[in-house]
């Protein structure tokens, strides 16, 4: 299985989770994760995390050829389906523009083309004021989890050593 981080995971892990500061092991993990082909995310990302000047967008920037995905073919080939869906459903006018807008449609697309699992702190809404990952997920058949269970699934383990 490979996961696609939404932005939200990074921006999570850095200001409550896992800072930088108390918790490298973190970071050192998506890196291996990365290295050995099992987490991911992608461009759109990439540009949301780097509009800042802290150590994420550091960070961020440390891993843009290997870590942040540009959109394949496989991904062209689902922004229609995606589009598609976006505009079928009963969601205001304003939330579909910001959907297709942001770097949650590039996401699921990214995802639906090559069977990935969206990893997102969003939680699925009856809103239709926003559209959230987890509802496109569903309707699209895309997988879609926490970052808590992507950790648990992969056997995290960030254990203290020696001093």
């Amino acid at each position: 299985m490979q996961y696609l981080l939404d932005a939200n995971v990074f921006i999570e892990a850095k200001n409550r989770y896992y800072g930088f500061d108390f918790c490298p092991a973190f970071w050192d993990w998506l890196i291996q994760k990365n290295d050995e082909q099992i987490v991911f995310s992608i461009e759109a990302v990439y540009k949301e995390l780097t509009e800042g000047n802290d150590d994420l967008s550091t960070w961020a920037k440390s891993y843009k050829n290997t870590f942040f995905l540009s959109p394949d073919n496989s991904t062209l080939a689902q922004f229609t389906t995606v589009s598609t869906w976006a505009m079928s459903q009963d969601y205001q006018q304003t939330a579909i523009n910001e959907f297709l807008s942001v770097g949650d449609y590039y996401l699921v697309s990214h995802a639906l083309g090559n069977q990935m699992t969206v990893v997102t702190h969003e939680i699925p809404s009856n809103s239709k004021k926003k559209i959230k990952i987890p509802n496109a997920c569903q309707d699209l058949g895309v997988q879609f989890t926490n970052p808590f269970e992507m950790l648990r699934s992969q056997n995290a383990n960030f254990v203290l050593g020696s001093t």
